[in-house]
Parts: C-alpha cells; structure tokens; sequence
C-alpha cells in the first residue's frame, strides 16, 4: 500500500510501538495498515468421503476448487457454505478447517475448509460453473489446475487423509 485510503497522500513508514514500521499519513496523521480481500475455498467431498468436487470456470478449462469472495458482514463459514449453495446447488456440512494462504495476485487471503456434500447431484449448478464433477483423490491430484492455490489446498488435505490413514482426517 502506497497512498492512503482516505485521501491519496502518500504514505510514510514510521515505527509504531508494538508493531514496528507500519505505513503513516501525514495528511490524516494516522497509521494505515494494509487492506486486503478475504476469499474462502472448499475441498468438497461425495457423501461416501471417496471422491472430490472439482469445477472449471469462466471458459478455462482448468480444474479448481469451490472458491469465492466473503461478502461485507459475512463470516468465512458462512461464505464458504453459501458459495456451496449457488455454485452447485448442494447443501453441504462443514468439516473442518484445512489452513489459509496469502494470494498476490488479486492481494486476498484465502481460508480453505473441508465440507461433505449431501449428494452427488451436479444438476444445479449456476451460470459460473461450466463444468463440474466428482473425482477419485488420485485423479484430483492429477488433474487440478498445477501450481495454483486450489492445488495447493487440495494437496495439503489429501497429504492428511495419506498420513492418518483416515477418510476424515480433520
């Protein structure tokens, strides 16, 4: 961040007991510390916990994970939960926490979790989606868009499933 947000002066660094250097405007002679979006992502299980939701988007053809903006008043759980519901229309129950991770690119902080779809049925999905489907846990390691932080997510919950042993390992 290089301008402050509520009047455009550039911002200076300065020490803040507690905090070390944060960004200061000497306009507003305040502190201004950085903004960012907040995003949830989901690793979506069948009811038997055997196979992974992966859906392509936007005219890529590129396997992902349910994912989607927090919106204003919203907490990550209820998004994640929500983005469920209207991208492929499934109820769905939440497992676990898996882990967060920082996003350059678009400056978000993303909260991934674990939920288990009450069915299998893909016949709801919303216009975002143009392709959805189930896969093994080995064919989503393979084909899941590569160096991406939905394949990052998805490796960190398999890697757990492998090294409990365990079909839950939340």
């Amino acid at each position: 961040m290089d301008y402050c947000m509520e009047c455009g002066t550039k911002l200076e660094e300065r020490f803040l007991e507690g905090e070390g250097n944060v960004p200061y405007c000497p306009t507003c002679q305040q502190f201004r510390f950085p903004v960012f979006s907040t995003a949830v992502s989901m690793v979506v299980l069948n009811p038997t916990m055997d196979k992974i939701l992966l859906i392509q988007q936007y005219g890529q053809p590129l396997n992902v994970l349910v994912a989607g903006y927090i919106s204003k008043g919203e907490n990550a759980e209820h998004a994640s939960h929500r983005e469920i519901m209207e991208e492929i229309g499934i109820e769905a129950k939440m497992l676990c926490y898996n882990k967060s991770e920082y996003y350059p690119r678009t400056n978000t902080i993303l909260f991934n979790y674990t939920y288990v779809a009450a069915s299998e049925d893909l016949n709801h999905t919303n216009r975002e989606v143009d392709k959805a489907g189930w896969y093994s846990f080995g064919e989503a390691r393979q084909v899941i868009k590569k160096n991406s932080l939905a394949e990052n997510f998805l490796r960190y919950y398999l890697d757990k499933v492998e090294n409990t042993g365990k079909k839950n390992p939340c």
